[in-house]
């Protein structure tokens, strides 16, 4: 099972590489009517989902290999996502609706009359992209810091990871947390000084979502095969045995956590220039829990099912929720949650995994087989 899961993971990442230069050149290559161009509008849409499969891999991470189920991971994208938008409501400056140079327009419409210190220094992409990953990892170090040294475990840390995005969503949807409030940060111009509408713009944050991607498989796959892996797996498996044969099993949840978490807020920050908007409605409890559903949908502990879940599961939704089956979306998302749990229970990919070692491994020959008509043994 192990040379299976070796060989998976290296074609996995070379796809996704290939995609990442492949989409690109057929989106401005190609003129319109060529039948292999791919528009603008599915190179974004495409960007969204890897970004999610981004997000389902720290998830995969820590519920896979080291039985942390978090359903508030939803907040650490959001937090992410947010420390970009705020990068990018700087970059607007006169070009608002209000033309102020140095406030963003929600903050001229509630007549603030300064900017707060928290957003000083995202004019500065480097000052961003810092805080990317130190927004999220610091909650995450200091919310895991407490939860695992008070060996909080089971559905009891799922309630509090759910019950922190949600104080997180309340508290982003009030005006005075200067953040936007129930309309969130949005109206994009400038990343890096390119136009984020543009279809270069797309094309390249596309292409760096999926080597992103594809940089974070490969730097997992490392994690889970190491030595470190498997004190993961064993504090998985059996925590207090772990922990009785001296492993400091806290410090490593808490590294692994913090990890996921900082994988989260990048994939957030991807996420925000290629749809245009981030608001409260990102920290929702349901979308945690939509994300643990992809992890489960393609299968727990082998990471390529995490991102694979992730993408089929969003297809799903871009499908079901554009037309008349729009009313239906979540009676399907649950319909195919409650099937996996009692069909697939391993996963898309983990079933697969599963019949592919079965079918590989050879039937074991009785060590002392009896002769056919043999006389019983004497008494």
């Amino acid at each position: 099972m192990t040379s299976f899961f070796d060989r998976s993971v290296a074609p996995f990442i070379l796809v996704i590489l290939a995609l990442a230069a492949a989409v690109p050149a057929l989106n401005l290559a190609l003129p319109p009517e060529q039948p292999f161009h791919v528009p603008t509008y599915l190179v974004a849409l495409w960007g969204k989902y890897a970004c999610y499969a981004l997000l389902a891999l720290s998830i995969d991470l820590i519920w896979g290999y080291c039985g942390i189920l978090s359903l508030g991971h939803g907040a650490f994208f959001a937090l992410g996502g947010y420390a970009m938008g705020m990068y990018l409501m700087r970059q607007i400056g006169a070009r608002g609706v209000y033309a102020n140079p140095v406030l963003p327009d929600f903050m001229v419409f509630l007549n603030w009359d300064h900017l707060p210190f928290y957003w000083w220094g995202f004019n500065s992409f480097a000052y961003a992209a810092v805080m990317v990953l130190l927004v999220p990892g610091l909650l995450a170090f200091v919310f895991g810091w407490f939860a695992f040294r008070s060996r909080v475990t089971g559905v009891y840390l799922s309630i509090i990871t759910q019950a922190l995005t949600f104080a997180l969503m309340l508290g982003f949807f009030r005006n005075n947390f200067g953040f936007g409030g129930n309309n969130g940060l949005t109206d994009f111009k400038d990343i890096l000084g390119f136009n984020v509408q543009a279809a270069g713009t797309r094309d390249a944050l596309f292409a760096v979502s999926c080597v992103v991607l594809a940089s974070a498989l490969a730097m997992c796959r490392a994690i889970v095969t190491s030595k470190f892996g498997k004190v993961l797996v064993a504090i998985r498996d059996a925590e207090s045995r772990a922990r009785f044969l001296g492993y400091r099993v806290e410090s490593y949840k808490l590294l692994v956590f913090t990890l996921s978490a900082c994988m989260a807020g990048v994939a957030g920050a991807l996420y925000v220039p290629q749809v245009g908007i981030i608001n409260p409605s990102e920290f929702a409890p349901a979308n945690s829990i939509e994300e643990v559903i992809w992890v489960a949908v393609g299968g727990r502990g082998t990471l390529t099912g995490a991102i694979l879940g992730a993408v089929v599961v969003n297809y799903g939704k871009t499908y079901f929720t554009s037309g008349a089956l729009a009313p239906y979306w979540l009676f399907v998302l649950g319909g195919l949650f409650v099937g996996v749990t009692l069909l697939l229970p391993r996963g898309i990919v983990g079933t697969i995994r599963h019949l592919w070692a079965s079918r590989r491994k050879p039937e074991t020959p009785d060590p002392d087989p009896e002769p056919v008509g043999a006389p019983a043994p004497a008494e």
